[in-house]
C-alpha cells in the first residue's frame, strides 16, 4: 500500500518526494512508514524495485485470451509491455536525475551491504519471464510460422524494445504497435515474393 501509494509521487517528484506527501497519498500517519522501511531511501528503493519487477506486467500477459486473434494477443502484449516500460522508466528516471541512486552499500557508494550476497541477474531473470510469457501467446499459432515460438517471440521483444528506446526523427513517427506487429508476421514488402 505504501509503495502503490509512494510510486505516482516519486515519478513526479523524484528523491525529493518527502514521507509525508506519501503518507497522505496512503491515507496513513507518516510515523506508519517508518514501521514499514527503515528510511525514506528504503521506501524509494522499494519503488525502484516495484517499478522493475515484472509480477504486474507477467500477470497482464497471462490474462490475456488464448482464444484471440494472434494480432490482438500481440497488440495486447505489445501495450503491456509499453506502459511496463514507461512506467519503469519514469521512476527511475525520476530517481536517477534527483541523484537518487539504489543498492548502496555502508562505506562503498554502489553495490550491497557489507556481508551481503550480490543479487542475481535479476535483469536477465525478468527479460527470460517476459520471453517466457510471450512464447504462450504465441504457441498456439506455432504452425502458421517459419521460425519457433522462441524465435517469434525474441524479434518481438526486439522490435519492440527497439521502438520503446529509439527516438524518431522529426519527419517520421515511431512505429504504432499495429506497425509493429504487421512488419513481424508480414514484413514490410506489399508482395514478399517480389522482392
Amino acid at each position: 500500500m505504501i509503495v502503490a501509494a509512494a510510486l505516482p509521487l516519486v515519478a513526479e517528484y523524484g528523491a525529493a518526494v518527502t514521507t509525508s506527501q506519501i503518507a497522505r497519498a496512503a491515507g496513513i500517519g507518516e510515523a506508519t512508514i517508518f514501521r514499514a522501511f527503515k528510511d525514506k531511501d528504503e521506501v524509494l528503493d522499494a519503488c525502484v524495485a516495484e517499478a522493475v519487477g515484472t509480477d504486474n506486467v507477467l500477470r497482464e500477459l497471462a490474462s490475456i485470451s488464448l482464444d484471440e486473434p494472434l494480432a490482438d494477443r500481440l497488440a495486447k502484449a505489445a501495450e503491456a509491455l509499453r506502459a511496463h516500460m514507461e512506467r519503469m522508466g519514469t521512476v527511475v528516471g525520476a530517481l536517477h536525475a534527483s541523484g537518487h541512486r539504489r543498492g548502496r552499500g555502508p562505506g562503498t557508494g554502489t553495490g550491497p551491504r557489507d556481508g551481503e550476497d550480490p543479487p542475481p541477474d535479476s535483469r536477465a531473470q525478468s527479460v527470460t519471464a517476459l520471453r517466457n510469457a510471450v512464447i504462450e501467446l504465441i504457441e498456439p499459432d506455432r504452425t502458421a510460422f517459419r521460425l519457433s515460438p522462441e524465435k517469434v517471440a525474441a524479434a518481438f521483444l526486439g522490435l519492440l524494445f527497439t521502438r520503446l528506446q529509439t527516438p524518431a526523427p522529426d519527419a517520421a513517427a515511431p512505429l504504432t504497435p499495429e506497425e509493429l506487429i504487421a512488419v513481424l508476421l508480414h514484413g514490410t514488402l506489399n508482395d514478399p515474393g517480389s522482392a
